[in-house]
């Protein structure tokens, strides 16, 4: 089977708040992802409107239909490139802290809701979703997604490996001092789980103004692969890296590595 070649971008995306300005530079984006022979383009959490926007983020929210995601597909459509990007999502009262994947033809494949909230601001910000597991095909590859701080929880990503995910799409906006995240646990989470995981994170400033408080976030995107290796790195500032993930290697990782196989359910009851 043909590697997907997957791209991580890296920025601010825009001006916070500016999902205009987001749109025009995920197109940039997309543009030179594709160039490089890549099929999926993956951004970072809260991409479309930025992260660090207070009380703006119920302002901002669209359905998983708006306009932003009409945008979006345009985008993917226009280079031939799958895009998986974060966005506040509105469904009447409520809003997400969501993820979108969409299809290089454009077709809508999936989307997430974060389960697991951040913080105060996200805690009173988003209501939490509720469906752990996402999952939709890209090239013959099972793509499933989590959103940042869901990749910090074992069981999140345990489970997507028991349901057969190969590529883990995490749009992301880890923050300084906590680059251990990013360094440590994801090539980890890769390893002991046997899959390959695409963490797209933010870089910069957000909130210095006051809207959402000051956020520096600590870049580090990566794509981690089974055998516990970072295929591709980002450094602190903005970033486009491109790797492969390949079935083969997964095929052959896993069948060389045990931990899915010997695992006891019968002895974990008590975890839930």
């Amino acid at each position: 089977m043909t590697p997907l070649r997957t791209a991580l971008f890296q920025g601010p995306g825009g001006v916070p708040g500016s999902t205009a300005d987001s749109l025009a530079a995920l197109d940039r984006a997309a543009r030179e992802a594709a160039a490089r022979g890549a099929r999926l383009l993956v951004a970072s959490e809260m991409y479309l409107t930025g992260y660090s926007i207070g009380e703006r983020v119920a302002e901002l929210a669209e359905p998983a239909d708006g306009p932003g995601a009409e945008a979006v597909s345009r985008i993917a459509a226009r280079h031939g490139i799958a895009v998986a990007y974060g966005y506040p999502e509105r469904d009447g009262d409520a809003v997400y802290n969501s993820a979108g994947l969409v299809g290089p033809d454009g077709a809508r494949l999936a989307d997430y809701r974060k389960t697991h909230l951040y913080g105060g601001f996200e805690s009173s910000a988003f209501r939490p979703g509720d469906t752990p597991v996402v999952q939709a095909d890209l090239d013959g590859v099972r793509v499933g997604m989590l959103v940042c701080y869901d990749v910090e929880f074992p069981e999140n990503v345990r489970a997507h490996a028991l349901a057969g995910t190969e590529l883990l799409l995490v749009p992301t906006a880890l923050m300084r001092p906590y680059e251990i995240v990013a360094e440590t646990l994801l090539p980890a989470r890769a390893f002991e789980n046997q899959l390959y995981i695409a963490y797209a994170n933010r870089c910069g400033t957000e909130g210095a103004d006051g809207g959402g408080g000051a956020v520096t976030f600590a870049g580090l995107s990566c794509l981690a692969a089974p055998d516990g290796t970072v295929r591709a790195r980002a450094g602190a500032g903005a970033d486009l890296i491109t790797a492969d993930v390949d079935p083969g290697r997964l095929r052959a990782s896993r069948a060389d590595n045990p931990y899915l196989r010997d695992r006891r359910p019968e002895l974990y009851a008590s975890l839930v």
